[in-house]
């Protein structure tokens, strides 16, 4: 079992973050509180089942002090059995990885971190809106691996509007120098309730191109894989097996529950998601009601889920399972589609999987999707 924590606080409002998360720190004491009092509530949501990892996600967790994370991670434990050697994670912006809060973290049990780099060019930064500088990201880097929290993950974003090439390579370079052993690339996506998006939508902000978007991705992938970081999934990379536990179980489909506003949780047969309204969370948490909905899902909900996820990883998704769950969604196993798929490049056969490669993980979410069977009781 996996626990995911949603703390709702980011220090800026985020251009590639919902404004919805950028909130002000004022009720930071009564947030902390809720946590606790949904972390007991949710008491017997995947009971008997032990803890592998704790995730501290957000939202920005690194806003809370070590005294706060000390009182949250106590609760968890005095409600979950936790595994001695629990993968527990915190996000965090640079400019909060302080020595001293770093000590103060890793004494708690706190051994990954996942840190919000984004660039490590500051014109960059700035256009983001970062509150950190490329000298603070080396710095919190440095200032982690001097202590031993050396399990850490950095947050790169490639697509912005007037980079080149070269500076995609001098940010991929940057992290790789830095010793990190686990990189996180994405791709700047432009939401509607974000500045960028109110931008767009006024003609003032350019995405890049599909195919600039594209070379960038591959690129990313050449510049990692040479430097023995191993995509294992379509965004992230890992060098000496260094997967993330916490997302991997997100993306073999193991069961977690998610604590906060808008964290979702999972147990196979359903979904459900908390209200994303901070006031409206504390005020139910408080009055005893979990905040949720709850979705129950059908065999084509968990087949169409399992496709979307699994065709992101490197592992793929085993031809057995994937025929148990089309004939369980009643619907017939698309052979001549998966065929087509290995002829065109787009994908290969191996022991008993089939996993996409070359173009095919540049269009992971379209070819699932592509194969996605309607659920005739809707």
């Amino acid at each position: 079992m996996h626990l995911y924590l949603h703390i709702p606080f980011c220090h800026q409002a985020c251009h590639y973050c919902d404004f919805h998360f950028s909130t002000r720190l004022a009720g930071k004491q009564a947030m902390v509180k809720a946590i606790q009092l949904e972390i007991a509530l949710q008491n017997n949501y995947l009971a008997g089942q032990t803890l592998e990892t704790i995730y501290f996600g957000g939202g920005t967790p690194s806003v809370l002090s070590s005294l706060e994370l000390a009182v949250i991670l106590q609760t968890i434990r005095s409600h979950f059995n936790v595994e001695p050697n629990a993968e527990i994670t915190l996000e965090a912006n640079p400019e909060d990885l302080t020595p001293a809060y770093l000590a103060s973290i890793q004494s708690l049990g706190i051994n990954r971190l996942s840190i919000g780099i984004q660039s490590f060019q500051d014109d960059n930064l700035a256009f983001l809106n970062r509150n950190h500088s490329a000298q603070q990201a080396m710095q919190a880097i440095r200032d982690a691996q001097a202590i031993g929290l050396t399990n850490i993950s950095i947050d790169l974003i490639y697509g912005l509007p007037n980079n080149s090439l070269a500076d995609l390579e001098h940010d991929i370079l940057q992290a790789v120098q830095t010793g990190v052993n686990h990189i996180s690339a994405y791709s700047l996506t432009v939401e509607p309730k974000t500045v960028f998006g109110h931008q767009k939508k006024q003609g003032t902000f350019s995405e890049v191109s599909e195919t600039h978007m594209a070379t960038c991705f591959e690129n990313t992938h050449v510049l990692l894989e040479k430097h023995g970081f191993e995509a294992y999934e379509t965004s992230n990379f890992a060098k000496n097996g260094h997967f993330s536990r916490h997302n991997t179980s997100y993306w073999n489909q193991e069961n977690y529950l998610g604590i906060g506003p808008a964290a979702h949780s999972f147990n196979q047969v359903s979904r459900q998601w908390n209200v994303a309204n901070n006031a409206t969370y504390v005020k139910q948490i408080t009055q005893g009601i979990i905040p949720a909905e709850v979705e129950i899902l059908s065999p084509a909900d968990q087949l169409n889920e399992l496709m979307l996820t699994k065709f992101r990883t490197k592992a793929g998704v085993s031809l057995d399972r994937l025929a148990a769950k089309f004939a369980a969604a009643n619907s017939p196993f698309p052979e001549k589609e998966l065929d087509r798929w290995v002829k065109e490049g787009l994908a290969e056969q191996v022991d008993g999987h089939i996993r996409l490669i070359g173009d095919g993980k540049l269009i992971a979410d379209k070819l699932a999707s592509d194969l996605f069977v309607l659920d005739a009781g809707r």
